[in-house]
């Protein structure tokens, strides 16, 4: 029996939409997600197609959104592939990478995505919940629309909107922002825009980033239901704690909320940076003030420099020396800086970058083969075959340490020569994950493969460690709180404050 013929037996997927990008359907979600898992329910997250460059790989080595991963880690379940079976990463000039199903499948412009990929998409994406209803048929979807489901230019090859909605008959929440201002022209334009049979869909409304005192709003949110005939269900108040962001621009907007650091992190904003939520632990250290450095500039008021994930390595590494801040990164390891790269970050930290398969964002021949950064004696060769797949490895540097993570690149690292063994030593007990320098003046230089890296809670405190002595800094003897103990403390005081405010009861009905 096919998915079709399921469906009035499925327990009702809840849908949530957006008035907008940004409008908070991803935290509505893993609100959600943890609220019906505490109730007793086997929620499932869900979202068909989405655009980030911020990804997670799942156990079987299938690339999916880090957004939806985090709202499976809401659920209380491994993250999978199936939850986020269209994954786009933008690779500039409008061109993306296709991942169906966890594997890169080609890339596309945006003038040609639907065109090429719409009938290939709708069939993956049907796929994915086939298989999710039949490993797991008492579950109840939530699932994650995207932008807004009235885009009237684009409404007829809606992929992860409207077109899931009326396929699942999910029960329909329409988000909106009332921070940007609007939301009563919000909440009627989106409604207005959708056909008649796509508003019965629609069961409740939420009104997010509520500032204030929400009885003010009493004469609003009557309003709205006598206009709609749709009950609003929630007005959540503005929250105050911060979630990875699903893309860069967001990431802009990210503040520490360290008022007295101990130490300074400057992040490398890369114009292609991917994996950016590899930071979050660090954000979490309460002595840690993390800056997001944009153009050349001293470094030296700087405790450590991370070099971040890229998608396009070649492209971000000729940026950095045109900008200045590759001299500036090399000045300041000659001033015993600690240096650290991760992925993309690794690969241009050393002397040499190929791309013949112009994979990595090269644009001419004579950019198929650069120079990098040139502190750590390594070549990177970017080949047509991506490598994903999780890792469980041991460190040996800067402790004896259980690492768990995983590895998103096309490039493959060797030493320069065979000379270049000598001068550096491997991070891990796998020789091939990542190198460390120790410079005679001081400082380090450090590059790994591992995503993920500083949520390995043991190897992160002896690295911030590692700083804290070359600042003469005490070392830190207290055990840090797990990262990941952290973070289920954050989607539990969302889900919390979720719950407060919204007719929970009401969705399930």
């Amino acid at each position: 029996m096919n998915l079709e013929a399921k469906l009035n037996t499925i327990k009702k997927p809840i849908m949530i939409l957006g008035t907008s990008s940004g409008a908070g359907k991803s935290l509505t979600v893993t609100a959600i997600c943890r609220i019906l898992k505490n109730l007793g329910e086997d929620p499932i997250p869900f979202k068909g197609q989405n655009m980030s460059n911020n990804a997670w790989v799942d156990w079987n080595g299938g690339e999916m959104a880090y957004s939806q991963a985090l709202q499976a880690f809401a659920c209380g379940i491994n993250p999978s592939s199936e939850m986020n079976p269209i994954l786009l990463k933008p690779q500039g000039n409008s061109i993306s990478e296709v991942i169906h199903l966890g594997k890169s499948v080609g890339t596309t412009t945006a003038q040609n995505y639907y065109k090429d990929w719409f009938i290939p998409g709708w069939e993956v994406i049907k796929k994915s919940l086939a298989s999710i209803y039949k490993q797991t048929p008492n579950c109840r979807l939530i699932i994650e629309g995207a932008g807004s489901p009235v885009e009237m230019n684009l409404i007829h090859r809606d992929l992860t909107n409207l077109r899931i909605a009326k396929y699942l008959k999910a029960n329909c929440i329409l988000v909106t922002d009332i921070e940007r201002g609007g939301v009563f022209a919000q909440i009627i334009g989106t409604l207005e825009l959708m056909e008649p049979e796509e508003r019965k869909l629609i069961k409740g409304i939420i009104i997010n980033r509520f500032r204030g005192d929400l009885s003010l709003f009493e004469k609003g949110k009557k309003w709205i239901e006598d206009k709609t005939q749709i009950p609003v269900i929630g007005i959540i108040p503005w929250l105050n704690d911060s979630f990875p962001p699903e893309d860069s621009l967001d990431l802009l907007e990210k503040k520490s909320r360290t008022s007295n650091p101990e130490i300074k992190v400057g992040i490398i904003k890369l114009p292609s940076i991917s994996n950016f939520s590899d930071f979050d632990p660090l954000e979490n250290e309460k002595s840690i003030l993390i800056e997001w450095v944009r153009e050349s500039q001293n470094l030296k008021k700087y405790d450590f420099i991370i070099l971040p994930g890229s998608k396009q390595t070649i492209k971000d590494q000729i940026f950095l020396e045109k900008t200045g801040l590759s001299q500036d990164i090399r000045n300041y390891s000659k001033k015993r800086g600690n240096i650290i790269g991760i992925c993309g970050g690794l690969q241009m930290l050393g002397t040499t970058l190929e791309d013949p398969f112009f994979k990595e964002g090269s644009k001419s021949y004579s950019e198929q083969k650069i120079e990098g950064i040139g502190l750590l004696p390594l070549k990177t060769t970017f080949f047509e075959k991506k490598l994903t797949r999780q890792i469980k490895s041991e460190s040996v540097w800067p402790c004896r340490s259980k690492i768990n993570g995983f590895e998103i690149h096309n490039g493959q690292t060797e030493f320069e020569n065979m000379q270049s063994s000598l001068k550096i030593n491997s991070i891990f007990k796998d020789l091939h994950l990542g190198w460390y320098k120790e410079n005679k003046e001081g400082g380090t230089v450090a590059g790994t493969y591992i995503h993920g890296i500083f949520e390995n809670d043991k190897w992160r405190d002896q690295y911030i460690n590692l700083i804290r002595r070359n600042r003469n800094l005490p070392i830190l003897n207290e055990k840090s709180i797990s990262y990941k103990i952290k973070r289920d403390s954050i989607i539990n005081k969302l889900a919390n404050e979720f719950h407060k405010h919204l007719n929970i009861g009401f969705l399930l009905s």
